[in-house]
């Protein structure tokens, strides 16, 4: 095994549980060639654990384990951690055949997304390590799961810092166009081959079912509905929803989940939020419930300033359409930004709106997308629930 000597700046992070060493803690790379797995020493020569390097990224090393790990990273490697991922999901899934199988550095398998549809999965291996494994890995879940076919969707933009190609593949079996799920009593569709993310969205999962407990009747109002996630969660509880996206793929998917669903009181809108959102606060219209679940404004540090001032934006809106006991459920996927600043920018949102508001619950993603405690990355969804006094 290939060894790279970090700087005691890496040394001290890693020993901080932080899985990740940047190319500029990087002291002497020797013969390391890109995703393959090695030796990390620190500047004395100690042995720090094993990582997958990059030759191309800012995260130049990802931690496979730490001191005194001796396993090598080959397919025993690999099936094992994913048996180990996949115990942690029968332990915490309930009620659904769709949840992610694998969470990159939750599971201890940085840079591997792998997600179950029913009998289908989807991958994503997004860093040069985890890309040079993909048939280990495409075989480990052929023994685990015996899926009928296995889909990579490697389109993700980060590949790019990878020098990655950007592709979407059937690694194993055939995949069909729409693949029929279970969800929280629901049959829902999910589009594995072009479909947002790697079909649908499974984090929200268990916040559809705590929102749905807040619906009390009245006009409901889900923003970025995509395919219908919590729009079909609370149609049963309120007399109507509106629901509204900018994408007509996803809006398609949202009818079709609905009149799977015998549902018929949902109003699909195709518009931009914001324009919506403003010309419902000049019209004085009113619900008693809004949820906010826009994509990630916050995609990089480099662009946090801009997008708090959207998240603020889309909540002041949003807020002057409630009246006293309206509930306000918003939601932030942007890691970069983190809870408390999240709820700053909510409350400076409430008081230019003149409302006061009460919290109900502080959630965040299901728990088929785990968090690690040193690893703040891991923790990337933020879902509050408001009530305006």
């Amino acid at each position: 095994m290939n060894e790279i000597r970090v700087s005691a700046k890496a040394a001290a992070r890693v020993a901080s549980g932080h899985p990740w060493i940047f190319a500029s803690d990087i002291a002497d790379r020797g013969a390391a060639q890109p995703g393959e797995a090695v030796r990390i020493l620190d500047p004395r020569g100690r042995a720090l654990g094993t990582a997958h390097y990059s030759s191309t990224s800012q995260i130049a090393l990802r931690m496979l384990g730490g001191t005194g790990f001796s396993l090598s990273i080959d397919r025993d490697f690999y099936l094992r951690r994913l048996q180990a991922a996949e115990a942690h999901r029968r332990r915490v899934v309930h009620d659904t055949d769709a949840y992610r199988v694998v969470h990159g550095e939750a599971d201890l398998l940085p840079a591997l997304i792998v997600d179950r549809y029913a009998d289908y999965l989807v991958i994503q291996t997004l860093d040069q390590g985890m890309d040079a494994a993909q048939s280990d890995i495409v075989g480990c879940l052929e023994e685990t799961f015996q899926p009928k076919g296995i889909v990579a969707r490697n389109d993700a933009a980060v590949r790019a810092k990878e020098q990655l190609p950007q592709e979407i593949k059937i690694a194993s079996g055939e995949v069909p166009d729409c693949v029929p799920i279970q969800m929280n009593g629901l049959d829902l569709r999910a589009d594995l081959l072009h479909g947002q993310k790697t079909g649908i969205f499974l984090d929200q999962r268990e916040n559809y079912l705590a929102v749905a407990r807040y619906a009390r009747g009245g006009a409901a109002l889900d923003c970025f509905t995509s395919t219908g996630g919590f729009a079909l969660h609370l149609a049963p509880h309120c007399e109507c929803v509106e629901a509204v996206d900018s994408s007509a793929p996803a809006l398609a998917t949202a009818r079709a989940n609905a009149a799977a669903n015998g549902i018929d009181n949902i109003d699909f809108t195709e518009a931009d939020v914001f324009d919506v959102l403003a010309g419902y606060a000049s019209a004085r219209r009113r619900f008693s419930l809004v949820v906010l679940d826009p994509p990630a404004f916050a995609k990089s540090r480099q662009n946090l300033a801009a997008a708090a001032r959207g998240y603020k934006e889309i909540n002041l809106r949003a807020l002057r359409l409630l009246a006293p006991g309206g509930i306000l459920v918003t939601c932030s996927c942007s890691h970069h930004l983190g809870e408390a600043d999240f709820l700053q920018l909510v409350a400076e949102a409430s008081l230019d709106a003149s409302r006061t508001l009460r919290i109900l619950e502080r959630r965040t993603q299901a728990q088929d997308h785990p968090i690690l405690l040193t690893v703040p990355e891991t923790h990337y969804l933020k879902c509050l629930v408001l009530e305006v006094v």
